[in-house]
């Protein structure tokens, strides 16, 4: 891979599901140097092959967000070898569906490592260099479920109220050196997290009956949204949370 030195760098975790592939390929053709990180595996690989063909530039990360350490090191990787991050999209997740009674104090820590400890983390390593250049942009990937909990979910909904939380208090922090950090909560896109509800058909009808659009939104509509956080057309715009929900949520 190669890459401009002037070309601005954007790092998304989680970069091999829907909605991580879709904020990469935009961010690509908004001019940025995509790092793609991820577990190891043929979806992540696809997302940098996919920038690739489309004329991009990206680095590919193989990274647990379980393992801190390692996410730490990837960020320092990019910054001392493609450029220094202007942007961070924190979106990788995990989301076991599981009673509230069966939910283990082991898979609750898990879901916490990935989905809040992951994002703090990552936040937290891309910050600094971002606050030594007053300039940057992160964005948290929350969830509407946050908003009124969701039923077998309740590990992955705490962690999504965490993130909005999170992104918050960085951005009280930040805003004196010009760092902005904002979130969006994607509604319910049809990607590979719905494999969780029994019948598809029933969940998309209760989809629609919640949302005033009528219908499914895409990962590029999420994806457009987060382009506009990190570009400059949002420089004024912090600690926000944009609902990308067709309506479901309103306030």
């Amino acid at each position: 891979m190669t890459t401009d030195d002037r070309t601005p760098v954007a790092l998304v975790t989680g970069a091999g599901g829907s909605l991580g592939r879709a904020t990469a390929l935009r961010l690509s053709a908004d001019g940025f140097t995509v790092a793609v990180l991820g577990r190891a595996g043929g979806e992540l690989a696809e997302t940098a092959r996919l920038i690739e063909a489309a004329g991009g530039a990206q680095q590919t990360l193989q990274v647990d967000l379980r393992d801190a350490s390692a996410i730490v090191a990837a960020i320092d990787d990019v910054e001392q070898t493609v450029g220094p991050i202007a942007a961070l999209v924190n979106n990788a997740a995990i989301y076991p569906a599981t009673p509230l009674f069966d939910i283990t104090v082991e898979e609750f820590d898990d879901v916490v490592t990935v989905n809040q400890r992951g994002y703090f983390v990552a936040a937290q390593a891309a910050a600094r260099g971002m606050v030594a250049r007053r300039a940057g942009s992160i964005v948290n990937v929350g969830s509407i479920t946050w908003h009124g909990g969701w039923s077998k979910l309740a590990s992955y909904v705490s962690t999504k109220g965490a993130a909005v939380a999170m992104t918050r208090a960085f951005a009280r922090e930040l805003g004196e050196f010009d760092v902005r950090v904002n979130a969006v909560s994607p509604g319910a896109f049809p990607t590979k997290a719905e494999e969780i509800h029994d019948n598809p058909d029933e969940y998309t009808n209760f989809v629609l009956e919640h949302q005033a659009l009528k219908r499914r939104g895409t990962p590029d509509e999420l994806a457009n949204v987060i382009a506009f956080l990190v570009g400059d057309q949002s420089t004024f715009v912090t600690g926000q949370t944009i609902n990308v929900d067709g309506g479901w949520v309103m306030e």
